[in-house]
């Protein structure tokens, strides 16, 4: 229920944020400090613009801890878990599956994002990031305890629902607090961590595979993370407790000030039904759908029990496009508030940012599902060298991210980074069609993953910049996310489109390669597990015969990744060439009331 609160408290605000200022505090200031509720804002929104009022230095310094602690924690489990997926499907036997696993991640991971941007800005911040500690905790805990394949792909969709909450909540989050010159920097600056996991990592995830098995390598996460994420959930709650206390925000100005319902009075049901309405859940389910029947498929054939003319798998290519062709006239007519706003795809720079976005990582995720798969078989290296060399890209995106910051901070532009950094990423993909693959020297393929990862950073800080500038503080929520919706997507179709050239090459490349030498079994067995491959190092003709298996479908990968990564090249030129102010965003002006009736203030990142 709404209380009131007369002018005279105010005061008490203005003193505690104003603390060792001498000026006065009157009803003149009172616009300064209480957040107007207008027409188009959300719960979610008007809690961040209080929380940005009521903050001291002291709620500034926690922010910002937390925001370091749990960038830590996830650039540690990026870097770690990721090796125990070939382990966890090679002990199933089911190895060749890993890459329709990864597909059903990577179309959760896209699809979540408009739920998580959708609940931070009707819920709140806050209210996000504990949502997002259960579905992470819960899904680490079934990948832990998984006994077979199903299980195990189970809980990574879980899982997957919390990791996606995570990446674009921090996005968001720093997005709330960042002028549009700094913001780059500071959401580079949320990689750091892997500067030093690069090496940590790679030793931790070789610790816990020869000491404890990577059942415990997933299930440490789900005591880590939520201790990780206490310091920043429980300063946004505090911050959102004392916005409300203070009366921070209101409906009105005048002798009384009238704080807001952030939370509703109508009954819970009602609440759902609005929430589900404003969330679009039927044009997610919808988009969900309509890319699982069209990736699923690719995924599943294998050329003899499953097969491209399965009555199945042409049903489900069918329905999936089907499913999205009708998706359009119902985000165009039906849906009340549509998770892809048609106002978005009349954004020359969101809409090519956004295919940026998908057409890069459709290019990576071709190269990148099986890549440590290759490693691991083709080369005799410990498994630290290993992830050492999967970091390398990791740590080359940092690192030129953090530098694309400064550059644009200085240059106030981006367009010019974005094509030169895609450009880059180009040449690094396809410099590793003539790295010789197996038999190609270590440096040559280090080279290619600096390469990859230089243009990937320069190119991820800039499309991400620049859609979020094409739109108003209270579209920054769901502009993040339909940019990367779209590059998870970009993912999806990537790993579906690696996973089926790789069950239609490698079975047939072995079969071909190791007759006469093996048994049908025995080949069966090398596509089957990894782990049952290298132990045919001691069979020198055999092993000669499978890494040449490895090479040849891996170059193939590599073929089509190149030639989709020339796309977003092309499309980098149509980006709008925007000046990097010291404002939120390119569409408004931060010192002027806005069309939503709500007082922005000037933040100063630096």
């Amino acid at each position: 229920m709404s209380t009131m609160m007369s002018t005279e408290h105010l005061p008490q605000l203005g003193q505690e944020e104003r603390k060792g200022s001498s000026s006065d505090y009157n009803e003149k200031h009172i616009s300064q400090h209480i957040v107007l509720v207008g027409e188009g804002q959300t719960g979610g929104l008007v809690k961040v613009e209080a929380v940005k009022r009521v903050w001291g230095p002291k709620s500034r310094i926690a922010f910002w801890i937390g925001v370091a602690l749990i960038s830590y924690v996830y650039s540690l489990d990026g870097q770690t878990t990721w090796t125990y997926q070939v382990y966890a499907t090679s002990s199933f036997n089911q190895h060749s599956l890993l890459g329709a696993v990864s597909t059903a991640q990577a179309i959760i991971l896209a699809c979540m994002k408009p739920v998580a941007a959708k609940i931070a800005d009707t819920f709140g911040r806050a209210e996000a990031f504990t949502f997002l500690v259960f579905f992470y905790c819960l899904g680490y805990i079934l990948l832990a305890a998984c006994t077979n394949i199903s299980t195990y792909a189970a809980g990574g969709i879980i899982y997957y629902v919390g990791y996606s909450c995570l990446e674009i909540l921090i996005q968001i989050i720093i997005g709330d607090v960042t002028s549009l010159r700094w913001r780059s920097l500071l959401s580079s600056m949320y990689s750091v961590p892997f500067l030093v996991n690069w090496a940590v990592a790679s030793n931790i995830s070789a610790e816990v595979l020869a000491r404890s098995g990577w059942r415990w390598g997933y299930g440490m996460f789900a005591i880590i993370v939520p201790a990780a994420l206490a310091p920043i959930t429980i300063t946004l709650y505090w911050a959102q407790h004392r916005a409300r206390k203070l009366g921070v925000v209101a409906t009105n100005v005048g002798g009384e000030v009238d704080a807001p319902r952030i939370v509703s009075d109508k009954p819970f049901f009602v609440r759902l039904w609005q929430f589900l309405i404003d969330m679009d859940a039927v044009g997610l389910l919808i988009f969900a759908a309509g890319w699982a029947c069209l990736l699923v498929p690719l995924t599943l054939v294998n050329g003899s029990l499953t097969t491209w003319s399965s009555p199945n798998i042409i049903a489900m290519l069918v329905c999936g496009g089907v499913i999205l062709l009708a998706l359009i006239p119902y985000e165009a007519r039906i849906a009340r508030v549509p998770v892809f706003p048609m106002t978005f795809f009349k954004n020359k720079t969101i809409l090519f940012s956004a295919f940026i976005g998908f057409f890069d990582f459709v290019s990576f995720y071709l190269q990148y599902t099986y890549q440590y798969s290759f490693i691991f078989v083709t080369r005799d290296w410990s498994v630290v060298d290993q992830n050492y060399f999967g970091y390398t890209q990791t740590l080359a995106l940092t690192v030129f991210g953090i530098l694309t910051g400064f550059i644009q901070a200085y240059t106030r532009r981006t367009k010019f980074l974005l094509t030169i950094g895609l450009c880059i990423r180009l040449l690094g993909v396809g410099l590793m069609i003539k790295s010789k693959g197996a038999h190609g020297s270590t440096g040559f393929l280090v080279i290619c993953q600096v390469l990859q990862g230089l243009g990937g950073g320069i190119a991820a800080c800039s499309s991400q910049l620049l859609a979020q500038g094409s739109v108003r503080h209270q579209d920054l929520g769901t502009a993040t996310a339909f940019v990367l919706l779209w590059a998870a997507i970009g993912n999806a179709v990537g790993s579906a489109i690696a996973a089926a050239i790789w069950r239609d090459y490698m079975p047939k490349q072995l079969a071909m390669n190791l007759n006469g030498l093996l048994n049908s079994t025995q080949i069966d067995g090398i596509y089957a597990s990894i782990t049952t491959a290298v132990t045919y190092r001691t069979n020198e003709a055999a092993y000669e015969e499978i890494i040449k298996s490895y090479d040849y479908t891996m170059k193939i990968l590599l073929i089509v990744a190149t030639v989709i990564a020339v796309i977003p090249v092309v499309l980098s030129f149509f980006v709008k060439d925007m000046y990097l102010s010291d404002r939120h965003n390119d569409v408004e002006d931060d010192n002027a009331v806005n069309a939503t009736g709500a007082t922005a203030d000037v933040e100063k990142a630096m």
